[in-house]
C-alpha cells in the first residue's frame, strides 16, 4: 500500500468503469469498518475500497464520498452515489477529471 491509502492492485480489468455521456460510472465494492480509508485495487470487475466508517445511518457512504474527494482532489459535488445506498456494491458517478485522477492513482 502506498502512503496515500492506495494499494496498486491490478488495473488491467476495465469492466469496473464505463462512460456515461459527460461523466464516468464506476463499480465500487465498499468495505466499511476499516481503520483507514483506502483503495485496494481492482478485483472481480469492481474497485475495492476500504472505508473508515461504520455502515450505519449513511456514515460509510459519506466517508466514501469524502475519501474520493480528498484522494482525487475534487469537490464532493463531482462524486455521486447512483446506486447501492444500503449495499456494499455501489455505482458511483465521477466527473471526467476525477476519474482521470483515479486512473492515475491505480495505474500499475
Amino acid at each position: 500500500m502506498r502512503g496515500n491509502g492506495v494499494n496498486m492492485g491490478k488495473a488491467a480489468d476495465s469492466t469496473w468503469y464505463r462512460d456515461d455521456a459527460d461523466t464516468m460510472l464506476i463499480e465500487v465494492k465498499a468495505i466499511p469498518g476499516a481503520q483507514v480509508s483506502s483503495i485496494d485495487g481492482i478485483r472481480n470487475g469492481v474497485l475495492l475500497v476500504h472505508v473508515a466508517a461504520a455502515p450505519e445511518k449513511g456514515k460509510a457512504n459519506a466517508e466514501l464520498v469524502k475519501f474520493f474527494s480528498k484522494s482525487l482532489g475534487c469537490a464532493k459535488s463531482e462524486i455521486e452515489l447512483v446506486r447501492g445506498e444500503t449495499s456494499r456494491n455501489k455505482l458511483v458517478r465521477l466527473s471526467f477529471e476525477a476519474f482521470g485522477a483515479l486512473k492515475a492513482i491505480i495505474r500499475p
